[in-house]
């Protein structure tokens, strides 16, 4: 069966095969007004299954909550073609090891005993799996959740203010977005109820968190994991500011790696491959591919694709998906460090740099930049301010300006429809 919101189902109804059960749900107002969507397009079609009155023609079925299937997360696609990722029932020894990690996720570790109420809320697409852990985590610790049927920066401070907010779990991009919010407009809300707003999914860039911590206070924690492999780093703003650019330490019960081509462990500031698994996460496979789960194991751990490295002190950096490395000339090249320096010049609202084909290096680097409103940079003005930081042959080669970087849900890039059409017709892909 498909349960499916009504204006949703019009564009996938033709792909939908005739055995499938189509229930089809009426759209909430709040949703309807938040997207713009109109009444007819929100109401279940005439010959269409009603969810509702699906749902109550039937009688509660009792079940063995260890008998329940689990359910399937989707990862986001970034790169490829998302894979559903399916889990047994966890054992109660590993729900606890679970409930501690997510506990330091999300600022609730210490609140057990203190009496104080949590409120938070979710900003995030629930079909995603770091606001969908989140959400449930929240929902069975018992806090006050709000939930907004999508991300306004605005409506967030307002919503802080309402309600007094003290948790949240975001991405970078809602940053980038509050922050581009006129100073009066920030000025105009209270947000001093925050005590404890955590981010990841995403790089973020060093200037874009510092004045996120300037405004909000020292409440801006990053912890680093995957569908996949679990939350395995965590890493306080005091920690951040002490170690710039880092994504944190590992968690008690969790096992991070940086190894090489043969699975050897690599020494502080070698850039290697991050493999890692949390103690409390369940085994899991891929829908229908149990091949490419195969090739996710090395030692025993998970590899979400991610290279970076330790420093001396064991905090993890991150240097670029594995996947988004460009050899150009048979020099190894990490977009992300192209990037954040992009971010870095004012006028630049956000970037995308990747790899393309070029007849005499293998690989040349494209950038797709997004100004700011009423920028007005040229390719040569950046070309030069980029000269002061990044090396001849890390410049990019091909320069697009375009109004809007396509996104996810999650508000990651999605560089895979940038890429792509360089790529067609060629009988490689790196």
């Amino acid at each position: 069966a498909l349960v499916i919101h009504a204006d949703l189902l019009s564009k996938v109804r033709q792909v939908i095969p005739d055995h499938v059960l189509i229930l089809s749900v009426p759209v909430p107002k709040s949703i309807q007004l938040a997207y713009g969507v109109s009444d007819a397009q929100c109401a279940v079609q005439p010959g269409d299954t009603d969810w509702n009155l699906w749902r109550e023609s039937f009688e509660p079925t009792p079940r063995d909550p260890e008998q329940l299937p689990s359910t399937i997360i989707y990862t986001s696609g970034t790169t490829g073609k998302p894979k559903g990722v399916r889990r047994p029932m966890a054992t109660p020894e590993q729900m606890a090891i679970s409930r501690r990690m997510l506990g330091i996720s999300y600022g609730f570790d210490g609140y057990e005993g203190r009496g104080e109420a949590i409120t938070t809320a979710v900003v995030g697409p629930i079909y995603h799996s770091a606001p969908n852990a989140h959400a449930s985590f929240c929902f069975r610790e018992g806090a006050n959740i709000v939930i907004t049927p999508r991300f306004d920066p605005e409506n967030l401070l307002a919503l802080i203010e309402r309600h007094q907010i003290t948790h949240l779990n975001m991405v970078p991009i809602m940053f980038n977005r509050l922050l581009k919010l006129p100073q009066s407009v920030r000025d105009a809300y209270d947000v001093s109820s925050l005590q404890f707003v955590a981010h990841a999914a995403a790089p973020v860039s060093p200037p874009i968190k510092r004045a996120m911590i300037e405004w909000w206070g020292p409440v801006i924690n990053e912890y680093y994991g995957s569908t996949e492999m679990g939350n395995v780093t965590f890493c306080t703003a005091e920690e951040w500011l002490a170690h710039p650019g880092s994504v944190g330490r590992p968690m008690p019960d969790a096992v991070v790696r940086v190894i090489d081509d043969e699975g050897k462990d690599l020494p502080p500031r070698e850039i290697g491959e991050v493999i890692g698994r949390t103690k409390g996460s369940v085994d899991f496979t891929y829908q229908n591919d149990d091949e490419k789960r195969r090739r996710m194991e090395k030692a025993g751990l998970v590899t979400p694709g991610d290279m970076g490295y330790f420093d001396e002190d064991g905090f993890l950096y991150l240097c670029d998906r594995a996947n988004d490395m460009v050899i150009s000339g048979g020099v190894n090249i990490y977009p992300a460090e192209i990037e954040a320096e992009l971010h870095k010049i004012t006028d630049v609202a956000d970037c995308a740099v990747f790899g393309i084909p070029d007849d005499e290096f293998g690989e040349a680097l494209c950038a797709y930049i997004q100004l700011q409103p009423d920028a007005s940079l040229t390719e040569s003005a950046l070309r030069e301010q980029l000269r002061e930081t990044v090396a001849g042959y890390k410049m990019p080669k091909v320069w697009e300006f375009v109004l809007d970087l396509p996104r996810e849900d999650s508000g990651k890039i999605f560089k895979r429809k940038l890429r792509e059409p360089y790529w067609e017709g060629q009988d490689r892909r790196i």
